[in-house]
């Protein structure tokens, strides 16, 4: 059984392979394994899981992860220094770490690993939101995602329809998916600290979308919708049906995109 109690302190790693954070790549390490444990449990049951992290740095949440009953930890990493850092740890994994040298953006998840596959990452903050939106685009391939971001991302996942922080990301991701804020992490967990809290959110993929819809056109919509939030429906619309279109699909003209529900969107959607 994996302990990483066992394994040198990731502080004499980062010395070692001189992994000093660039703000170029977004990196902010957790050296706490005790917060890293607990990403890994609020993913909950990972037992014949393939489990991806992308960004795993030095491999602190890396080691909560190899010591979970996931089948096989999937590291990526596109910094080398951070790489040689994280084959060296994959020599104590018996055989349950793959490291991947590469730019997370680039990569098929679903063409590098079999299923079920569950990302569990302390995300680069500057790639995190294109990254969920990729893997949403192709949600029914994963079983979950346990992510880390900034606070005010994660709360634009899971806002209700009506306040200032839902938007088209808040649509989709909810569409798809179960999505929760777990818990927050303070700036001063991190090395070197960001300048705002963090917050791991879990987001279960839905065995079916909350309503039906193409994600092609829901994607058509929420942009144009939340382009020109500000906009009455009617006008923000106008490329692709506007008032003609509300009106098909019982949705007030004067409605702004933040009061509709995705309901009321998918219901835009299917009538283009």
């Amino acid at each position: 059984m994996f302990n990483a109690d066992q394994l040198p302190p990731l502080r004499e790693i980062v010395g070692r392979f001189d992994i000093g954070a660039q703000k170029s790549l977004g990196q902010h390490f957790l050296f706490d394994l005790n917060l890293t444990r607990r990403v890994v449990s609020v993913a909950g049951n990972l037992s014949g899981v393939q489990v991806v992290e992308i960004g795993a740095g030095p491999g602190g949440l890396t080691r909560a992860l190899l010591e979970s009953e996931a089948e096989h930890v999937y590291a990526v990493e596109r910094d080398p220094r951070a790489v040689n850092a994280l084959r060296e740890l994959a020599q104590h994994a018996g055989g349950r770490l793959t490291v991947l040298e590469g730019d997370a953006l680039s990569l098929d998840l679903t063409r590098i690993m079999p299923g079920p596959r569950h990302v569990i990452s302390n995300l680069p903050y500057n790639i995190g939101t294109q990254l969920l939106i990729n893997w949403l685009m192709q949600a029914d391939q994963f079983a979950a995602f346990t992510l880390m971001f900034q606070k005010e991302v994660a709360e634009r996942i899971v806002a209700p329809s009506g306040g200032k922080s839902y938007g088209r990301l808040s649509v989709l991701s909810q569409w798809l998916t179960e999505a929760r804020i777990m818990f927050d992490i303070p700036a001063s967990a991190f090395v070197p600290p960001p300048n705002v809290t963090s917050s791991v959110v879990h987001m279960k993929v839905r065995a079916h979308p909350l309503a039906d819809a193409q994600r092609e056109k829901l994607e058509i919509v929420t942009r144009a919708a939340f382009g020109q939030r500000r906009k009455m429906l009617r006008r923000s619309l106008a490329p692709i049906g506007g008032a003609a279109l509300l009106e098909a699909a019982g949705v007030s003209e004067e409605a702004r995109a933040e009061e509709l529900t995705i309901d009321q969107f998918c219901a835009i959607a299917r009538l283009i």
